[in-house]
């Protein structure tokens, strides 16, 4: 019979949690699929059983678990799983919402899929109800689940505390879903760099035919080398002083209720400046 997952790192978005999956894929003794699988927000139509399948490679006494970003900020999420997976433990890593934000929409800027207005993505006069700023009303999005599962089964950790203590990072994660043995070290470097080399957008958009090629063979030498000699680094459109201090302002409510709900420290992020 296929066993049901023992946690979930439901979110939120560009805040490391794929670092937080793949430092607990480096244990054996815990086992997680590779993507996202998004059932609980986006692919519920499927039915729990395609759900359950992606678990059923998993090795006999594994701690099994998953990650998706989206259940945090998908309404539905929390009550689907809450109907399926009542007793699972729930994870979720915060990060500064103002960069949170502003992180977004330099990687859906990347991809070619947003311009260069910052102000009419990310202010707030303008842009509140959308994905960017909304994605980081917190306090909104947990109230969901602590309301169907209750304090005890949710662990909220910070971003910010990954640089200054990874190690210690990964070990309240794994105390949280129930691992007591030896931890493999933590990735040691980024896991999605926004600041690294890539290939221009009008150069990507050619070689898309090419994909199916291409994609086989990018790891050889010969590809890297290739991609070393187009690939430049991204120049994004910067966040103006006052528009960031427009966001932190617009959170700030928000940063607040998080805090009574969670204990955290309302001081905890500083986005000024």
């Amino acid at each position: 019979m296929t066993r049901k997952p023992d946690f979930i790192i439901a979110g939120a978005a560009k805040s490391a949690t794929t670092w937080l999956q793949q430092s607990l894929q480096a244990s054996p003794d815990i086992w997680m699929p590779d993507p996202e699988l998004h059932f609980f927000s986006r692919s519920y139509g499927s039915g729990f059983p395609s759900y359950l399948r992606h678990f059923a490679d998993a090795p006999p006494g594994a701690l099994l678990g998953e990650k998706s970003n989206s259940y945090l900020t998908m309404p539905e999420a929390a009550g689907r799983i809450h109907r399926h997976l009542p007793g699972v433990r729930l994870v979720f890593q915060l990060r500064d919402p103002v960069a949170r934000a502003y992180s977004d929409y330099c990687m859906l800027f990347r991809r070619g899929e947003v311009d260069g207005d910052v102000a009419r993505h990310l202010g707030p006069d303008r842009a509140a109800q959308g994905r960017f700023l909304a994605d980081g009303c917190y306090a909104d999005h947990l109230e969901r689940f602590i309301a169907l599962f209750g304090d005890e089964p949710i662990l909220v950790l910070l971003y910010e505390d990954v640089r200054r203590d990874p190690r210690r990072q990964l070990r309240l994660l794994a105390d949280h879903v129930g691992h007591s043995g030896a931890l493999a070290p933590p990735l040691a470097e980024r896991v999605k760099d926004a600041r690294a080399a890539a290939v221009p957008r009008p150069l990507r958009r050619l070689v898309a035919p090419l994909r199916p090629v291409l994609d086989p063979i990018r790891g050889t030498a010969p590809l890297r080398a290739l991609r070393g000699l187009v690939a430049r680094p991204y120049r994004y459109p910067p966040l103006d002083p006052f528009l960031r201090d427009e966001i932190a302002d617009f959170y700030k409510p928000q940063i607040a209720r998080l805090a009574v709900l969670t204990g955290i420290d309302p001081e905890v992020w500083s986005s000024r400046g």
